[in-house]
């Protein structure tokens, strides 16, 4: 195998990740100093997606064996940079109030990176595999910082647990499809499957089967749902941020290529009926157990799970335009997560996150700006009309109608309505009259707090209102991927 300066031009944005991790780690050996940690992580984040530009006049490009870099990687790269330069910046200040030494924080957070970028370039079941545990093994220690609080370690130890779990049954799978075929790249998948050469189906589709088991985990598709609620309650707000945003998008991304260069969903019946009862059963108990919680981190992982069933919407819309609907809907999703989950974050005192409806009562009243901005997220997450979450969810539904699936689109929107009451339950609280005595919140905002917060409002109304700009890149970047 060759290895030319055009595949490290493409390899660059992953580079300089790996670089500046280990950059991190020394100037934390020298000296502990947090600013210089978030800085220096800012800076390789910001350099990494400069490095985009330069790797997207060579796509496609396919590193051997292991990577595809296209339009399609390029584009996740790109959302996942963005979305962990903002979770950085909002862990700055939170972490600053911790008793905690942050500076490892920040280590764990790039090689988290790194592994979503490795798992949205994946064009074989090594490089899935060594991008999944690396944003795993990140994760585990992510979730569990806060070592002097009962509910991070609680969260750590749930998360390593069943994350271990799903890994065996992703080798499994892995093992079975390899078994069968011969081989454990996508596109030699895709062309034994597509030939009609001679398989065994059963051990096929059981190896699937595992597959989508261990995607169903990380993704938190009902019935693997069940770290969610916990991980999301008791991780640090930045982490849980993360979490819902960057971990979930990286997998279903990989989830996409997959299914999409092979077309297994579409090809084998049991594969898509399967796929069917993961976006029912997520729809439907993901916005029911959202309406029995008053915590409002567990109000937004079962939210979050209600989320991933619409989306498993468009993946089965297939075809370019559920392609398009998939990642225009996870764009939208990133934003309005991180929008709230930055909320969360910016109210938190030093001793607990700001996780009780009780805090948010009078928001408005008494930080207007901050009110607006946790009020737009809800109402995105809502799907209300001139937000981001508005347009994503009617592209899911024209992708969903183009594909004739009336009867998961009949559902979407019957959730959906479910799901109104919840997010308006929170909103309520926010323009109620302020409570009496003060819930011990965070009394400051930093300036770059409160700047990315303004820019994801922006973001927020501006995809909602004129979504073509978006659309157009989308387009481009779904064009790498083969129904």
């Amino acid at each position: 195998m060759t290895f030319s300066s055009a595949d490290l031009t493409a390899l660059l944005p992953l580079i300089v990740i790996s670089a500046t991790a280990i950059v991190v780690m020394l100037v934390t050996a020298v000296r502990r100093s947090h600013a210089a940690a978030a800085l220096i992580t800012l800076a390789g984040l910001a350099v990494a997606f400069v490095r985009l530009w330069p790797a997207a006049s060579l796509v496609p490009r396919q590193v051997p064996p292991l990577l595809v870099i296209d339009s399609y990687a390029l584009f996740y790269i790109g959302l996942i940079l963005a979305a962990a330069f903002v979770v950085v910046i909002l862990s700055y200040g939170y972490f600053a109030r911790q008793k905690e030494h942050p500076e490892e924080l920040y280590i764990l957070l790039l090689v988290a990176v790194l592994g979503a970028m490795v798992l949205v370039a994946s064009a074989h079941f090594v490089s899935f595999l060594l991008g999944l545990e690396l944003l795993s093994i990140a994760l585990y220690a992510l979730n569990a910082y806060l070592r002097e609080r009962t509910l991070p370690l609680e969260a750590g130890i749930k998360y390593l647990i069943l994350a271990a779990a799903s890994a065996a049954f992703l080798l499994f799978g892995m093992a079975l499809i390899y078994a069968e075929l011969g081989t454990m790249e996508f596109s030699r998948i895709a062309t034994l499957v597509s030939s009609g050469a001679e398989v065994s189906r059963p051990i096929l589709l059981a190896g699937v089967a595992l597959l989508i088991t261990g995607f169903g985990f990380k993704l938190a598709l009902v019935p693997f749902h069940l770290w969610t609620p916990d991980i999301y309650e008791g991780a640090p707000a930045p982490v849980t941020a993360f979490v819902a945003t960057v971990s979930k998008g990286a997998m279903f991304a990989l989830l996409l290529r997959y299914f999409y260069s092979t077309a297994m969903a579409r090809r084998y019946e049991p594969i898509f009926a399967i796929l069917v009862i993961l976006a029912v059963a997520s729809m439907i108990a993901g916005n029911v157990l959202a309406l029995m919680q008053n915590n409002v981190k567990r109000i937004l992982a079962y939210s979050s799970i209600a989320h991933m069933g619409y989306v498993l919407v468009a993946f089965l819309a297939s075809g370019s335009m559920g392609a398009q609907a998939v990642t225009f809907y996870l764009v939208a999703y990133f934003i309005t997560t991180l929008g709230a989950f930055g909320v969360v974050t910016v109210l938190s005192p030093s001793d607990r996150d700001a996780d009780q409806l009780d805090d948010y009562r009078g928001l408005f009243w008494k930080r207007p700006v901050l009110g607006s901005i946790f009020t737009l997220m809800l109402l995105s997450l809502a799907g209300i009309p001139a937000t981001a979450g508005f347009f994503a969810k009617f592209y899911i539904v024209a992708a969903g109608a183009s594909a004739a699936i009336w009867g998961l689109i009949i559902l979407l929107v019957l959730t959906s309505v479910v799901g109104l009451y919840y997010y308006l339950r929170v909103v309520v609280a926010v323009f109620s009259a302020p409570i009496e005595k003060p819930v011990g919140l965070n009394p400051s905002l930093q300036l770059a707090s409160g700047a990315v917060l303004g820019v994801l409002g922006v973001l927020l109304v501006w995809l909602g209102v004129y979504p073509s700009y978006i659309l157009g890149v989308v387009s481009t970047a779904v064009k790498s991927l083969t129904p």
